[in-house]
């Protein structure tokens, strides 16, 4: 079933302009109402117009009023999350180990309902036909550019992951036509992704950015965008382990969808690369 509407309306409700505010918020106190009114009785209710609620629903990246009512009843009818937890002082390992595995699970439940499959589909496919993939973050984003770099060169797809941002400059700067640019930035707002992505769009490569859900910069420059969920993280950050989980598994999501375009090639890469590690551990 179809859910995530309520997810949806969390993540972007600071970016909302008043009048989508506001109907955006009667429907996270009372979604039930939602259910069987029509888009001018919720407007109605919640203070608002019949426009901002149209608005709404392409602000959250549905098709339609009734696309957010059937994602809304989705989440009715799920079984009551636990929610983010942050750890607290004199917290016990046990405690540490519940809590960082539940932030982790509802990152990447919540990821999961945010998926656009249409733009998945359009990833793989600029990335499985790309020559050179290009990834790119700063800081806790660098290592998921790591991630992503090993695992395409594993299926013998060319890949680069540096931090410099002058190396990767340079490197945008004399891409070819069939490059791709990976910009990774959690709050798509990271100056350095941002300037690179912007260098990419000036150079004529193809461009797919990975954010938290909602609008950025980062994704404004990017022609396709994927998201990860945008829950509000806890006091220490606790959460920000969870986020780095949801931008692996979106990663993992683009991995596999590759290695399904040619399969049998794919498992053949991955077999050579599987014995050239067990080479190297046996010549030691």
């Amino acid at each position: 079933m179809n859910a995530g509407g309520l997810n949806r309306l969390r993540s972007i409700l600071p970016q909302l302009p008043p009048s989508e505010k506001k109907v955006a918020q009667f429907i996270l106190e009372n979604p039930e109402k939602l259910l069987n009114a029509t888009a001018g009785e919720i407007s109605q209710m919640a203070g608002s117009s019949s426009a901002a609620v149209i608005r709404l629903c392409k602000s959250m990246g549905v098709k339609g009023y009734q696309e957010l009512k059937v994602r809304v009843a989705g989440d009715l009818v799920k079984v009551p999350e636990a929610g983010y937890r942050d750890i607290e002082s004199g917290e016990t390992l046990q405690g540490i180990v519940q809590k960082t595995l539940s932030n982790s699970i509802q990152s990447l439940s919540d990821t999961s309902e945010l998926l656009d499959y249409g733009q998945i589909e359009a990833a793989v496919e600029v990335l499985a036909k790309a020559k050179t993939i290009h990834c790119f973050g700063i800081g806790a984003s660098s290592l998921i550019a790591m991630d992503a770099q090993q695992k395409f060169l594993r299926i013998h797809k060319n890949a680069t992951a540096f931090t410099d941002t002058y190396l990767v400059a340079s490197l945008v700067a004399n891409a070819e036509a069939e490059d791709v640019l990976l910009g990774i930035s959690f709050s798509g707002e990271t100056q350095e992704v941002v300037r690179i992505l912007s260098l990419a769009r000036k150079r004529g490569i193809k461009t797919i950015s990975l954010t938290k859900y909602g609008s950025s910069t980062v994704a404004a420059l990017a022609e396709v965008n994927l998201f990860t969920s945008a829950s509000s993280e806890a006091p220490l950050r606790s959460a920000a382990t969870a986020s780095r989980f949801a931008q692996l598994f979106i990663i993992d999501v683009l991995f596999m969808g590759m290695a399904t375009k040619e399969f049998d090639q794919t498992v053949q890469y991955i077999d050579h690369s599987r014995e050239a590690i067990r080479f190297l551990k046996e010549s030691k």
